[in-house]
Formats: C-alpha cells, structure tokens, sequence
C-alpha cells in the first residue's frame, strides 16, 4: 500500500500495523451504513417523479404535469410537502446526531451502529406500507434518526479502527458505499417506474430494508475499537482487539498513546463546552464550514432531484431516470478515484483540483441554461441537452473525489480525542442542517431563480476553494493523537491557536 512512499508517514506515531483482513471486512461492514444514507438520497429523488406516487400523496404536483397549459419548465415541481416528503429525513438527522454523540462515548461505536440499523429498519417498513402522508414523514423521520446514528458513528470507527497509512482510504468507503446507493437506488427506480399497476414506488421504497439489515447485521460482527473499548475502562478488552485488528504483538506504543488521550478525555466533564475552547477552534472552523460547504455545492439538490432536474430539462420520464442512472455510475467510479489517490496524492490536492472542475462545470451548464431554456419554452434540444448532461457528470465526478468524501473524512480526523466525538456530532448536524435546507428550498429556488440556482452554487465553489486553500491543512499520513503536534501548530494561520496546549496531551485534559 506504501507503494512509492505515498501512503506512509513519518515520525513517532507511525506504530507497527499489517493491513488485516479482520479491519477490511469490519471496515466494509461498517460502511454499509453509507449504503442506507445513499440509497435514501437517490430513492426519494426518483420516487418523487413517479406519476402513481404523485397522484396518491401530491394531487397537485400530479395535476400540474398531468394538465396541458398548466406545465413550466422550471416550477412543475414546486410543492412545499413534496420536499418535505425529502427534508423531513434530515430534519431528523440532525437531532438524532447529538443523543448519538452520547451512545457513541458511553455504550461504544458498535451499539451505536446497531441502533441505526434497526432506525433503519422500522422507517423502511413505515414508508413501504404508508396508505397517507402522515405514515410516509413519519417513516422518513425514523430514516433519520438512522442516519443520525450511523453518520455519527461510522466515520469515527473507520478512522479509530485504519492504520495510519491507510485511514483516508478505509474511511472514503463511507461515502463510496452512499454512492453505490444512490446508483443502486436510481437502477431500481428505473425498473420499477416501468412496472404496471401502482405499486412501484412501494417496491423502491421497501428495498431499502436490504442494506438496513446489512448494517443491523454488520453492527453484531464487528467488534468495537481499541479507542472507544479503551475509554469506557476495557483496557485489556481494548488491548486485545488492538493486537487483532494491527495483526502484530507489539502494541504496546499505540496502547499507551491511546490510554494516554483516553485519559485526558475523561477528565472533560462537558465535551460540547470543551469544543468551544481556542485550541479546539481550528478543528470546529473546518468541521463546520466544510460541512456547509459540501451542501452548498448543489451536489444533493442534483442527486436527490435528478430525475425530476433532467424532466425539467426537457428529458422524457425514461430518460430522466436513465440520465440520474448515468450520475449516479459516474459518482461511484469517481469516489473509487478518491480512495486510489487520497492517501497518496493527500487532501489538499483532490480540494483544489476539483474546485476549479466544478466551478466551470457550473458556470458553462448555466450559460446553456440561460440561453436556451425559458420557463414557458425549451429550447434546448437533443444535442443541448446531452452536452449539459456531460457538464453535470463532470460536476458529479469532481464533488464525488473531494468534497464527498473528505467532508467526512477531515472533520472525522481532525480533532483530538476529548473533542472528536462531540465535533463529530456537531460537524453531522451542521451537515444535515444545510441537506435540510437545500432539499426543503431547492425546487422553490430552482422555480424562481431558474437558469441562476448553477450559478448561486458555483458562487459558493469558488468561495470553498479559496477556503481550501488557505486553511485547510494538509492531514495525510499523520496519526490522529499527533495533529496537534505535527499539524496546527505548524500551519500558518491557525498555529495562533495552539498557544496555551503544552507538548503534553495532559493539557488538553482540563476542560
């Protein structure tokens, strides 16, 4: 894996590890829980542009692109409840993350993951058997709190349970299993939108019990990490899964540094009071503003609205669910590109490159837009219409091998360990506050804003880029316990807030 040096660190904290196959299976296992957040993301945009699913709970979205005369290109989709139906999930999300900040801390990673996975599971029956709207939020709502969970705690155990040289890559297997979802998610509705009679949307919705029980399942597997069994008290249990997962005996630096920031977290009584102190300031700016950043690409409003964006467009049912279908392979082959290079060509680089990839992507797709797509007339034809197509994918494919997975991947390796689970939670809410946001505003924005909402997002991508350039560090090859160390007193801005931590962890303890 250290191939050409790219995958390795230097240093003290580059402790004795094998890549064991125990650490891949419960790395993948646990991702499953990407695969539920992903096929959530892309079932509800396709589900929501079935004409049967329309006619039973939104009459009057149905009415509207069922009646001549009454059809516009930009507002056919403009109804408060039906993206209700889709920000009801993360409304949820983000409440649910700050008791899972709780579960993850006290009961461990592993339980955490296994109460997202029965979430998961009583929210898919809800939406499968829904006879009204009530039955549908309330399913969506349990969805939630699903994703709440495991958001919370898959990242954190796929950092704590990867070697070093290795964490980037392990961990992007979250966001590569949400993309494998949400393609996943698009070929079922294209099937199931073809099936007679009107239950297809209960099929594309009832399907998700599949990688609901996989990560119910997965949960029972796995074994908890080192971190979290060390810091509720079960040090040799905690020793003993350490040896098995790095595959060697000698643990014994890596077990003292661990018990050593477990020592020092214990001593913070209030963990989200704690956040707030100036040391812990850098790690809470990029958390959250990458967080913000990331909905406010516009990736979530093109996956979870893409069929229902390429009707408006002018593309016929089939080929809007055909075209999301095409996003959505682009965006899994992309995040494969993220974990080849992350750990070898670092963070920064996948930042900047695919900032300047999204940025124009956005800008010619609004220039097209603009000149060709009016509310009332579309003038965009076959050959128009594929070229803003391509554009699209090449906004999916760069967002899929940066800002997708990093903006988990940083916040989840960034703080120290008195201050990762309650930043982990604060950077899930602020991620589910702003999917919320965009998904609840996104079809009013796309109706009054038309042509302009490519170039509201593109805005924010030249803003985001200018952000990763100047304050976000490079984290590639640095052991978590070591960041401080070897990472913010060192950067050029953010060193000003490291004054009052000592070179021992012991001074992080006193919150």
């Amino acid at each position: 894996m250290a191939g050409g040096g790219f995958g390795t660190g230097t240093g003290r904290g580059d402790f004795e590890a094998k890549i064991t196959p125990l650490v891949i299976i419960s790395c993948i296992l646990a991702s499953s829980g990407g695969l539920m957040f992903g096929y959530d993301v892309g079932i509800s945009g396709g589900v929501t542009s079935m004409p049967e699913f329309l006619r039973e709970f939104f009459p009057t979205v149905y009415k509207k692109n069922s009646q001549p005369g009454l059809e516009s290109n930009y507002c056919k989709y403009d109804n408060q409840g039906l993206q209700l139906f889709t920000s009801s999930l993360y409304l949820a999300a983000l409440v649910a993350t700050f008791v899972a900040s709780y579960t993850t801390k006290l009961l461990g990673r592993k339980l955490t993951m296994l109460m997202a996975g029965i979430f998961f599971l009583v929210g898919t029956a809800f939406n499968a058997a829904a006879v009204n709207l009530a039955m549908l939020i309330i399913g969506r709502i349990l969805l939630g709190c699903g994703v709440g969970f495991a958001n919370q705690a898959v990242p954190l155990f796929l950092s704590e349970v990867a070697p070093t040289r290795i964490r980037g890559s392990l961990n992007i297997l979250f966001q590569l299993m949400c993309t494998i979802g949400i393609l996943v998610a698009n070929m079922i509705n294209y099937g199931t939108s073809k099936m007679s009679g009107a239950n297809g949307w209960r099929i594309s919705l009832g399907l998700a019990v599949i990688p609901a029980l996989l990560l119910t399942v997965g949960s029972l597997i796995v074994t908890d990490t080192p971190n979290s069994l060390i810091a509720r008290g079960k040090m040799e249990e905690g020793k003993a899964i350490l040896k098995k997962i790095r595959g060697v005996d000698n643990v014994e630096p890596e077990f003292l540094e661990i018990v050593e920031a477990s020592r020092a977290a214990k001593e913070v009584k209030h963990p989200f009071r704690n956040l707030l102190k100036r040391r812990n300031r850098p790690q809470l700016v990029i958390a959250i503003w990458m967080q913000i950043f990331q909905q406010l690409t516009g990736i979530n409003a093109i996956m979870f609205y893409a069929p229902v964006l390429f009707k408006t467009l002018g593309f016929k049912s089939d080929a809007s669910l055909y075209s999301s279908a095409i996003t959505g392979a682009v965006n899994v082959l992309s995040t494969v590109v993220s974990i080849y290079f992350v750990d070898r060509a670092g963070r920064r680089m996948l930042l900047l490159e695919a900032g300047v990839q999204m940025f124009l992507s956005q800008i010619v797709i609004t220039v097209v837009l603009g000149i060709k797509l009016k509310d009332d007339v579309n003038n965009l034809g076959h050959g128009l219409g594929i070229l803003v197509l391509v554009f699209v994918c090449s906004f999916v494919a760069s967002f899929a091998w940066s800002w997708g997975p990093l903006g988990w991947l940083i916040p989840s390796e960034i703080f120290a360990l008195d201050a990762r689970s309650a930043g982990q939670s604060v950077a899930v809410f602020f991620n589910m506050l702003f999917t919320f946001i965009i998904a609840q505003a996104f079809l009013s924005m796309l109706c009054h804003m038309q042509f302009a909402i490519f170039l509201f997002f593109a805005i924010w991508v030249f803003a985001m880029t200018l952000f990763a350039l100047f304050l976000i560090p490079e984290t590639k090859g640095i052991p978590i316990e070591e960041m401080t160390e070897r990472v913010w007193k060192k950067h050029w801005f953010w060193k000003r807030y490291m004054d009052e931590v000592e070179d021992s962890p012991k001074a992080q303890a006193n919150a």
